[in-house]
């Protein structure tokens, strides 16, 4: 299984959040650091399109790690509910092509 880590310490709002991101996901430089942008670069974890630097195979999660998840509740909690409900519907939109969900939220 493949998996990132972003330390939620240093996620201060959604500019460090799209930071993180882009270092630990390896995301292209036209990278547009929102939240559809983020939805969009994840939705091609299994084609060749090179969002990300990673390339799954048809059964491989991404596992993305959030450490110290209790201090970027306590700093942005809407950034991080919003991140809960935008890896549901990246999931559900790989299962609506008939694949299985790609992505695995881990809150440590």
């Amino acid at each position: 299984m493949a998996s990132v880590t972003l330390d939620g310490a240093a996620i201060r709002d959604e500019a460090s959040f799209h930071a993180a991101s882009r270092a630990a996901l390896g995301l292209p430089d036209y990278y547009g650091d929102t939240m559809d942008s983020w939805v969009d670069a994840l939705s091609y974890l299994r084609d060749d399109e090179g969002m990300t630097k990673f390339r799954l195979k048809p059964n491989e999660l991404l596992q993305i790690v959030i450490d110290n998840a209790h201090a970027m509740r306590a700093a942005v909690p809407e950034l991080l509910e919003e991140i809960e409900y935008c890896v549901g519907g990246i999931n559900e939109r790989y299962e609506d092509y008939g694949e299985k969900p790609a992505l695995q939220l881990v809150l440590r």
